[in-house]
């Protein structure tokens, strides 16, 4: 699959999937924190499922 995220797209996933899924083994360690499982894997492979259906992409083009 080709990349459509872009680095500051991806380092705000990673960000924040990693706050959340904290919520799992610090502070009220809800089981709701593992959610922040799907932004932080977005985050690492750089691609987003939605972002395909929708035709959105935040990285640059690819150069030819």
């Amino acid at each position: 699959m080709q990349r459509n995220e872009g680095t500051i797209d991806r380092a705000l996933r990673i960000i924040a999937g990693l706050g959340i899924l904290s919520l799992v083994f610090v502070g009220p360690q809800t089981p709701w924190g593992w959610i922040g499982l799907v932004p932080l894997v977005t985050g690492l492979v750089g691609v987003c499922p939605v972002y395909s259906v929708l035709g959105i992409r935040t990285c640059p083009a690819p150069r030819n």
